[in-house]
C-alpha cells in the first residue's frame, strides 16, 4: 500500500506540474514531508491525507491503491454538502494557479 501511495502521490504532483514546495505550501506541511511521503519513508496523518486528496481531486481510496477510479463519489451527500466540496475544489484550483504563476 505504501508503494502505491508514494507512486501515485508523485505522479499526481508531476501531472499538475507542481513542485514539492508548492504542494507543501498548499496542504500546510514542509517540503521534507512531501519528499518523505513520495519516497515511502513516512505516511501522512489522516488530516493531511484528506488535504492531499482534495488538492489532487481524487479519493483517499485512489491514493491508497484501493481503487483505480480517481473520481470523488458524492453519493449520499446533500446538495449543500456537494456544493461545498465543489467550492473547495474550485478554491484549491485557484490557489494552484496562483502558485504556478508565481514560480
Amino acid at each position: 500500500m505504501i508503494a502505491t501511495f508514494s507512486t501515485r502521490l508523485k505522479q499526481l504532483r508531476q501531472q499538475m506540474n507542481l513542485r514539492q514546495e508548492q504542494v507543501a505550501k498548499l496542504i500546510g506541511v514542509n517540503k521534507s514531508a512531501i519528499s518523505f511521503y513520495e519516497n515511502g519513508t513516512r505516511q501522512p496523518s489522516y488530516e493531511i491525507l484528506l488535504r492531499i486528496a482534495n488538492l489532487y481531486r481524487v479519493s483517499v481510496d485512489y491514493l491508497l491503491g484501493q481503487t483505480n477510479s480517481r473520481a470523488v463519489d458524492l453519493t449520499g451527500l446533500s446538495e449543500e454538502e456537494a456544493t461545498l466540496i465543489c467550492d473547495l475544489v474550485a478554491c484549491m484550483s485557484k490557489k494552484n494557479e496562483i502558485i504556478n504563476n508565481q514560480y
